[in-house]
């Protein structure tokens, strides 16, 4: 169990519960974090914090499947950030449906990993 603090804990802890979803394809998964240096968050109480995730993905998901990876990931937070943190933490999971008509992607990373892994 990591803390608020420990950010490349809670990207690998997001990451990897991405990837246990099944729902998100390992060599298409990028997971980041983006820090806020300028918040007021609820009663501006020095201890408030907050955590939002916002999963983009590629369409051709159910809403069932959606819902699911939103629950996967706002969990993987709290478990990450213990009960002390989130009691003091507004958590947030948004999954948002990319428009693939209005989207250019290119991989290069797939192709080295299908190399990496033999084929």
């Amino acid at each position: 169990m990591g803390g608020p603090t420990d950010i490349d804990g809670l990207v690998d802890a997001v990451h990897d519960a991405a990837i246990d979803s099944g729902l998100a394809p390992v060599d298409a998964l990028r997971t980041r974090a983006v820090g806020r240096n300028h918040v007021a968050i609820a009663d501006r109480h020095v201890d408030n914090r907050f955590i939002a995730v916002i999963a983009r993905i590629g369409p051709g998901r159910s809403d069932e499947q959606k819902k699911q990876l939103a629950d996967v990931l706002i969990d993987a937070v709290e478990d990450f950030i213990g009960a002390a943190a989130a009691s003091t933490t507004m958590l947030s999971s948004e999954v948002q449906e990319i428009d693939a008509e209005f989207r250019v992607n290119r991989n290069g990373v797939r192709d080295r990993m299908i190399e990496r892994n033999g084929g």
